[in-house]
């Protein structure tokens, strides 16, 4: 099969650098291009991160000698070589929907990791596994835009990974309410522990933000596509988001209560039953896509968020609590709840036929 020629907008940061390493021969995906801020242009991308690549594996040899772009400045040449865009930039919101919304119109497929996008009425922000279906919001955006070719497609924010997997086999209960405790580590703000000493031995009790994105955003996944629009639905989530020391890897501490009666039993046997994308054999899906674990002491967040090559989600301790359960959930934030959750969305979209290949 011939592969799609792919770019990577952002290029040069911790989740640029992520999508590099993912996409190292990748059967459906070839990078011909890399872009990034001013500051990089013109350099070679080895160049360009040097002093900051911050993965544990060394830059892809097909990659050192790839020129970067101006993200903005060449937007039209890079629009020229590739097909599908993945879009990790760090700009301003107005910026951010402003390129990705003229990559679209020169028809290029953009899927991005960004926010500035999430609440756009007409574009889809999906986790493959729970709301495929919602990908046909696609043929409204373009008819809205007036383009042939090209769309915008969104993945949720990174620590909703940790939870709503879990959550969703079990709406069919009757879920009342779902109070959240993220513990969310320091990649998650694109940072590593060395060069954030305010991080060492310590805990920040607020991310600005991240609770409303953590409560909201579910109700999109979940919601019902009506009439070229989504209807939020879903049960009412109090969420806190925690910073911790730790370089890779959100865990979310889950209490959930519920309308219908529901055994310890019946709900781990959802769990290990959910895998929609199962048949479908897309590269990066996990399989399973939860693991349950009945250890008192896991999962843990350095033996268990490489799950499925980081994109399987973790959960443990279930136990009743009143009215429901509560349990514990871990997902991998730079690969499951970025990067890797982004390169999933471009695997569905080119398996259901969204994009040329």
């Amino acid at each position: 099969m011939k592969k799609i020629p792919v770019g990577i907008i952002g290029a040069t940061g911790m989740v640029g650098q992520r999508f590099v390493t993912l996409l190292k021969n990748h059967p459906f995906f070839d990078i011909v291009a890399l872009a990034a801020s001013p500051r990089s242009v013109n350099q070679k991308y080895q160049q360009a991160v040097k002093g900051r690549w911050v993965m544990s594996e060394p830059i892809p040899k097909s990659i050192k000698n790839i020129r970067v772009m101006g993200v903005e400045k060449d937007l039209e040449e890079i629009a020229k070589r590739v097909e599908l865009v993945f879009s990790a930039l760090d700009m301003e919101k107005e910026k951010i929907r402003s390129v990705e919304d003229g990559f679209a119109n020169l028809g290029v497929v953009v899927v991005s990791n960004n926010s500035a996008h999430r609440w756009t009425k007409d574009v889809p922000m999906i986790m493959p596994e729970i709301n495929p279906q919602h990908l046909k919001l696609i043929k409204h955006q373009q008819e809205n835009h007036g383009w042939k070719r090209g769309f915008v497609v969104v993945k949720p924010n990174c620590s909703i990974q940790s939870y709503v997997p879990m959550l969703t086999p079990l709406l069919k209960y009757g879920i009342k309410k779902v109070v959240v405790t993220t513990l969310q580590a320091v990649s998650g703000a694109g940072k590593i522990l060395k060069d954030w000493p305010q991080m060492q031995e310590n805990l920040i009790p607020n991310i600005p933000g991240e609770e409303e994105k953590s409560e909201i955003e579910p109700s999109k996944i979940w919601g019902k596509l009506i009439d070229g629009q989504i209807k939020l639905t879903g049960p009412a989530i109090s969420a806190t988001c925690i910073r911790v020391p730790l370089e890779d890897g959100h865990m979310a501490a889950v209490a959930v209560s519920f309308k219908k009666k529901v055994s310890k039993k019946q709900i781990i046997n959802e769990w290990k039953k959910f895998n929609p994308l199962k048949f479908l054999k897309l590269p990066s899906a996990p399989n399973p896509f939860i693991t349950y674990f009945e250890e008192d002491d896991r999962p843990q967040t350095k033996l268990d968020r490489n799950l499925e090559d980081g994109m399987g989600i973790a959960a443990g301790r279930l136990r009743e609590d009143g009215e429901g359960f509560k349990f514990i959930g871990l997902s991998h934030n730079t690969i499951r709840g970025a990067a890797g959750g982004a390169i999933l969305t471009a695997e569905l979209l080119m398996k259901k036929g969204y994009i040329d290949g």
